[in-house]
């Protein structure tokens, strides 16, 4: 109820997820209310935490506190990430949505480091932490607030495909669980009289440096260029395909600048003897209708001959051979140059990461064969290698 009247009250078309303003407009909310409620919570729990001598409690503060500037820096690279593209950023400035998400990663890992260190000492030295109410209501009123802000990111990271608020949810879940330790080796303290606020501080402390450490990963990979979504990928070569004219597909790369910035190259195979005026409008019209549905599609269209029996012969003696590796190598843009001496028989090959041979050694046994289909012939085979971006065919 809650979030459905935050997105109603501040933020305009919250349907229209495709805008960089309401995305920037979502992230204004998210921000906001985190940097509000971690506040609140971080204050409160270094209050209770210095007042009654606990470490645990303290530390819980301290991890709330470098939440609200994790809050900041959210809301800031969500107003960067909305910027337009300009000249030294052609494709836009999306990406600051996944440097937010690194620069979080950053700041939890100090904030790990730096509670390890202090409930390492408090373990070392252990003193007697008081119970108090005030401290137990504290870090229930915590877990609910916590709990709540989990769901709250969950729900507009979905709605606007964002891995930084996604990760801002997971992170307010970590909080939850860590609360609710220390909540729990409070009252154990109280009834056993044993003193564990040392070894729930170390444990907590582990407990965000390897949330950060997860959080780097998943913000890095994005940066560094991963491998597209398979989903995305399947729904796009499946959509190549039904295009009337487009007799088979290659090459396909996607790149991702950031939410809502999408561009991707494809190579598509028609009949060499239709009209080059039409193949091109089909080209075309695909790039157009892709744009329409926020893909920046540049098509590479490749003619290929269907109607030479002995060249389709020979292109299913060779698919036959490079199938016959059970390497999960594929071909593509087969061709045949006849000449007084040799034929070149000239085609790329794909080879997928799970390759275990190296290329020259694909190469040559490719050609080995190649040859060996007709000696006479005097066959000379022309292979290019390329790579597999996209790990589907």
């Amino acid at each position: 109820m809650m979030t459905d009247f935050l997105i109603r009250k501040f933020i305009k078309n919250a349907d229209d997820t495709a805008d960089p303003g309401v995305r920037a407009a979502y992230g204004r909310v998210a921000g906001g209310v985190g940097i509000a409620c971690n506040l609140l919570l971080g204050g409160g729990k270094m209050l209770a935490g210095a007042l009654f001598r606990s470490i645990s409690v303290l530390a819980d503060g301290v991890n709330n506190l470098s939440d609200a500037l994790s809050s900041v820096v959210t809301l800031v690279c969500f107003r960067m990430s909305s910027r337009p593209a300009d000249k030294e950023h052609p494709f836009g400035h999306a990406r600051m949505e996944y440097v937010s998400g690194l620069v979080v990663a950053v700041l939890i890992l100090m904030v790990g480091f730096n509670l390890a260190t202090s409930s390492f000492e408090k373990i070392l030295r252990p003193e007697e932490t008081p119970f108090s109410w005030v401290t137990a209501g504290i870090l229930t009123a915590s877990i609910l607030v916590k709990g709540w802000m989990m769901f709250f990111n969950r729900k507009i990271g979905r709605k606007i495909s964002s891995t930084a608020l996604e990760a801002t949810a997971m992170d307010s879940r970590n909080d939850v669980i860590a609360t609710a330790a220390v909540l729990l080796s409070v009252f154990i303290s109280r009834w056993s009289g044993l003193r564990l606020d040392g070894w729930m501080g170390l444990l907590i402390a582990l407990f965000i440096l390897w949330s950060g450490g997860n959080l780097m990963k998943d913000t890095l990979s994005p940066l560094l260029g991963e491998a597209p979504d398979r989903d995305l990928v399947q729904k796009t070569m499946k959509r190549l395909r039904s295009y009337e004219g487009v007799l088979g597909i290659h090459d396909l790369m996607v790149h991702d600048y950031g939410p809502g910035r999408c561009f991707a190259s494809v190579h598509v195979e028609v009949d060499a003897h239709e009209d080059v005026m039409v193949s091109h409008d089909l080209c075309d019209r695909i790039e157009r209708e892709f744009a329409a549905d926020g893909i920046n599609l540049v098509v590479h269209m490749d003619p290929i001959i269907t109607d030479d029996a002995e060249l389709n012969e020979l292109r299913r003696k060779v698919v036959a051979v490079v199938a016959g590796m059970n390497e999960g190598i594929t071909l593509h843009d087969f061709r045949v140059v006849r000449g007084y001496t040799h034929t070149n028989v000239i085609f790329d090959i794909v080879l997928p990461s799970g390759c275990r041979l190296p290329a020259d050694a694909v190469k040559s046994e490719i050609s080995e064969k190649v040859r060996a289909l007709d000696p006479a012939a005097h066959y000379y085979p022309v292979i290019s290698v390329d790579r597999n971006y996209t790990e589907l065919v």
